[in-house]
């Protein structure tokens, strides 16, 4: 089992994703946060993905951007969807864990 924590930046609406892989082409993802929006994620989407179709497709493609297109408030860059994908992708095996993130640097 895979967990990451999704810290977002300004809003400071912390989402926590949990994926634990039941078959090859089966995994359970748990989806909690203080953003209403993201909230509801499990509600509407439910708890169990083929991996290959939620990891394996183009940006903006397959069933996570359908629910961000109709359940995200306009706010592209959100880190949820990119957070949530690489959470799938280790657990997995179809990618390796590393931190990943935003800093701004002082200029």
């Amino acid at each position: 089992m895979k967990k990451v924590t999704i810290q977002p930046g300004i809003c400071g609406l912390i989402t926590s994703v949990t994926a634990e892989k039941k078959a090859r082409k089966e995994v359970q993802v748990t989806v909690k946060s203080a953003c209403q929006h993201i909230h509801k994620f499990n509600e509407v989407m439910g708890d169990t993905f083929n991996p290959y179709d939620v990891c394996l497709t183009k940006i903006s493609e397959g069933p996570f951007y359908e629910y961000a297109k109709n359940n995200l408030p306009p706010h592209a860059s959100c880190p949820f969807l990119c957070g949530l994908i690489t959470c799938i992708e280790v657990e997995c095996g179809l990618a390796l864990p590393k931190d990943a993130y935003i800093k701004f640097e002082e200029e």
